[in-house]
């Protein structure tokens, strides 16, 4: 199943989640949005673009695909979203020495020959980095934005405004900044801020981009992604949890705004014969 075969489009809202290094908690604020999105009756799917290193699958505890459709590709159904991963492809201890070219075909049949279905928000966890896989998702999706996610210290912010950069050189709208980790609260409800304070709001001013939320650094969190039952499902009062929730909300918001512009500014060239 080719989406390019097709007058429908297949997203609706494509959303990349990026960060500029690896240790930030992108891959579950991806996992835990999806979730959340989904569950306010959104037709959801998430794309684990980190070919290198995938697992947004063991996050979502799901360990096998659904048999394929001839030659087409069916992907896994967890919390209410579609998952599509090439830890799911492969081995989990097989690494993947490969170059750029073949992980954009890799990335373009993640897209083209899935049976997506129609899907209201695709969720894309890129890896980090400003690399090949972002060049590719870039030119095999019609993304609506980009959502960057970086901690409070000085060396992640420095990394996160690479990707950030990186975004708007290939023309991508970056729509938010997310300071993951920014905080730790002690059983005596004190405040620790292990990786230092306010850094993701200060990039977001520094580039006129949104800020759109922090998570607390909370066990739990890692805890949910280790066992496959993430936060927003496994403690959904949590503050970890609400402030995911707040969060996805946001990305929905932005993206449908984004989206609207996106049609206003698209003009159709009628080709006289």
């Amino acid at each position: 199943m080719n989406h390019q075969e097709s007058n429908e489009p297949q997203f609706t809202h494509t959303v990349a989640i990026a960060s500029g290094k690896g240790g930030v908690g992108k891959s579950t604020i991806a996992v835990n949005v999806a979730i959340s999105i989904a569950k306010n009756g959104n037709k959801v799917g998430l794309l684990d673009a980190d070919v290198y290193g995938p697992n947004c699958h063991i996050m979502m505890g799901v360990k096998s695909l659904p048999p394929p459709q001839g030659k087409t590709i069916v992907p896994a159904l967890a919390h209410g979203v579609k998952v599509i991963s090439m830890g799911l492809l492969v081995g989990e201890t097989q690494p993947l020495a490969w170059r750029g070219p073949m992980l954009h075909s890799a990335i373009r049949q993640f897209v083209e020959d899935v049976d997506w279905g129609d899907i209201d928000y695709l969720i894309v966890d890129l890896p980090p980095g400003t690399g090949d896989a972002q060049l590719s998702i870039s030119q095999t999706l019609s993304l609506t934005g980009g959502f960057i996610v970086t901690l409070p210290q000085a060396v992640s912010i420095a990394d996160a405004r690479r990707g950030l950069e990186l975004f708007r050189q290939l023309h991508v709208p970056v729509l938010g900044v997310v300071e993951n980790m920014s905080h730790l609260v002690m059983p005596n409800g004190e405040r620790l801020d292990v990786f230092g304070e306010g850094g993701g709001e200060q990039l977001a001013k520094d580039t006129g981009v949104d800020f759109i939320g922090s998570v607390p650094l909370d066990p739990q969190v890692r805890m949910g992604g280790d066992s496959g039952n993430p936060i927003v499902i496994s403690q959904p009062e949590s503050q970890a949890a609400v402030s995911l929730i707040s969060i996805a909300d946001a990305i929905v918001s932005i993206s449908t705004i984004q989206a609207e512009k996106q049609k206003k500014n698209f003009i159709p060239i009628e080709i006289v014969e």
